[in-house]
């Protein structure tokens, strides 16, 4: 069997480059920003649905579900697995961020994400995604921050 095809440092930076800045988006719950890091027809799984096709789609039901009501978002940079082949490329990364009882006090909510890019003329997109809390984590966060940028 022939080994994982891991990205080479310059793929694997421009990847973990990416993943800062969405993360940064999230934090900030700036959509607008995130937008064009994500193709348009883009398929996902998330919390709040199965299969999800179209950004728009997933805007409306998993970030508008998720973004305004946690906080703290951050992947796990070091412990990101990247791999690659031609165009495409695969993160498998541990994210964390805060979650929000109703009472009002955080709680630790983390999970973890595939993610699936393509390569075109302005850098690399994001095509598919899966972001799954990790097991006994709370799925409901009851913050109500703005949206910064639709």
């Amino acid at each position: 069997m022939s080994a994982l095809p891991l990205a080479d440092a310059a793929v694997r930076a421009e990847i973990l480059d990416w993943l800062e800045v969405f993360a940064g988006f999230v934090r900030e719950v700036d959509y607008a920003s995130a937008r064009p890091m994500w193709h348009p027809d883009l398929l996902a799984f998330g919390t709040y649905s199965d299969v999800i096709q179209g950004l728009e789609t997933a805007i409306a039901t998993q970030w508008d579900n998720v973004w305004p009501k946690t906080a703290d978002f951050a992947f796990d940079l070091a412990g990101t697995h990247v791999l690659a082949e031609g165009g495409m490329a695969v993160a498998v990364v541990p994210w964390t961020s805060s979650g929000f009882h109703q009472d009002g006090s955080r709680f630790d909510r983390p999970g973890w994400a595939s993610m699936v890019f393509a390569r075109g003329e302005g850098g690399w997109r994001c095509v598919h995604s899966h972001m799954s809390l990790n097991r006994g984590v709370p799925q409901a966060s009851h913050a109500t921050r703005a949206v910064k940028a639709r």
